[in-house]
């Protein structure tokens, strides 16, 4: 049996969060990243879907938690979807980082991000 990290990289979501009205009332695009250190599976030899972690699933998943809400704040988006994957998939760990590229701030950024873990990703306490 072996170990798998999937990684979901760069999932596009349209949801209405933020600290100030017109971010919930208009929405914006949320762009969410995702690390699962999945728990030893036969995935890798048996080359069998039911062994392994669904991808998948899990970006439908993803894509219906931040559809939910509205959240204020970054940090409570990824919180939910964190806690939630941890508890859906048999994964020893798992980091989310939410980013707003277009966040209403003063200044010239390419976007603002939160990332959250949960547990160990690679054998190691999941550093954020």
């Amino acid at each position: 049996m072996s170990r798998a990290l999937v990684e979901i990289r760069g999932l596009r979501v349209y949801a209405h969060h933020g600290v100030r009205d017109f971010e919930r009332e208009r929405g914006q695009p949320f762009v969410i990243d995702v690390w699962l250190d999945c728990r030893p599976s036969a995935a890798g030899e048996s080359d069998d879907l039911a062994d392994a972690v669904n991808y998948s699933a899990v970006c439908d998943r993803v894509a219906e938690l931040a559809a939910g809400g509205p959240y204020a704040l970054l940090e409570r988006l990824a919180s939910v979807i964190a806690d939630d994957l941890s508890d859906r998939y048999p994964v020893d760990g798992v980091r989310v980082r939410v980013a707003k590229p277009h966040a209403p701030v003063k200044h010239d950024v390419a976007e603002v991000a939160v990332t959250v873990a949960r547990g160990s990703i690679g054998g190691n306490e999941a550093p954020v």
